[in-house]
């Protein structure tokens, strides 16, 4: 089963969310310096948002004896290995270009997107764990359904805790770093 005490439950601390009473969310948009970077990146945080709920309900459909067994295998390959691939070079990313460049904007947020990494770091275990699953899941389409199965419910309970785990981290990174681009005119 998956393990829980890998996601923070705690928000950013007030101090990391300075600059998001200035630059509220449902304002950036229309702020002159958002700029197609930004709308990409968030727009990547969106399509994992989609591609954790999609693994969730596919397990829950076919938990659900909604989904054919080979159909489920095959939609747990293709999105579970989009979701996990796509995270880890995001992340990787993030942690090697885009945070440097945030915290050499402005240091005083440092602690914040010291938060955010160990976040990443959090995230690679959760997903390390859906992986073994979600592949043990894929070779037991093949030889034992029932096993299958019950493979299949940790798949669900990890699907759960990678939404979970995303829901937090990514509204937190967003609140976080975009205010500092907008502020700082960043990724024009």
């Amino acid at each position: 089963m998956t393990e829980l005490s890998h996601i923070r439950t705690t928000p950013m601390p007030d101090d990391m969310r300075r600059l998001l009473n200035a630059y509220p969310r449902e304002a950036w948009e229309a702020h002159p310096n958002f700029k197609d970077a930004t709308r990409r990146w968030l727009a990547a945080h969106q399509m994992f948002r989609q591609l954790g709920e999609l693994i969730r309900a596919d397990a829950e459909l076919y938990l659900d004896g909604q989904r054919e067994t080979q159909e489920y295998a095959g939609r747990l390959a293709y999105y579970g290995n989009a979701l996990v691939r796509n995270l880890h070079g995001h992340h990787g990313w993030e942690d090697h270009r885009y945070f440097p460049e945030l915290s050499e904007a402005d240091p005083s947020f440092d602690a914040g997107l010291e938060i955010l990494e160990k976040d990443h770091h959090d995230l690679d275990q959760v997903l390390d764990g859906f992986t073994k699953s979600a592949n043990r899941t894929i070779k037991l389409s093949q030889l034992d359904e029932t096993a299958m199965y019950e493979e299949a419910g940790a798949v669900h309970a990890h699907a759960e805790t990678i939404e979970a785990f995303l829901a937090r981290h990514l509204a937190d990174e967003e609140d976080l770093a975009v205010p500092i681009i907008l502020h700082h005119k960043l990724r024009g």
